[in-house]
């Protein structure tokens, strides 16, 4: 098994033992967080409803206005999770459970977090 292929089961292995304890509700949402090589993404779901409520990501047209090229990965993360607070904010949302989705919470993670916290989200 190369070394990526490792690092990807590992992740799911983790994601799969993380989420039997993490639920969202319409009241307390799950803050999901999938990150690609280039891209970060935000989603707030409902698990009751299986539905997604809403998300955001740096190729949305909002947050793409707000970043540049220069801008590291990290602080593009911020910018995601600042603007899926004030999404979440006009939709009434305050408190959500965080899902990081089996990644380490360091770098880009982190980043969202911090922004969802700077916006006004409770963890």
């Amino acid at each position: 098994m190369t070394k990526s292929r490792f690092k990807t089961s590992a992740r799911e292995k983790r994601h799969r033992r993380v989420k039997k304890k993490i639920f969202g509700t319409k009241e307390k949402p799950r803050l999901c967080v999938y990150r690609s090589l280039k891209h970060i993404y935000a989603q707030l779901i409902d698990d009751t409803d299986g539905g997604t409520i809403l998300g955001v990501s740096t190729l949305t047209k909002d947050v793409k206005d707000r970043t540049e090229t220069s801008m590291s990965k990290v602080e593009k993360s911020k910018i995601v999770g600042l603007a899926l607070a004030q999404r979440a904010q006009s939709k009434n949302i305050k408190r959500v459970v965080f899902d990081r989705s089996g990644y380490h919470y360091h770098g880009r993670v982190r980043g969202v977090a911090e922004g969802a916290r700077e916006g006004g989200l409770k963890f």
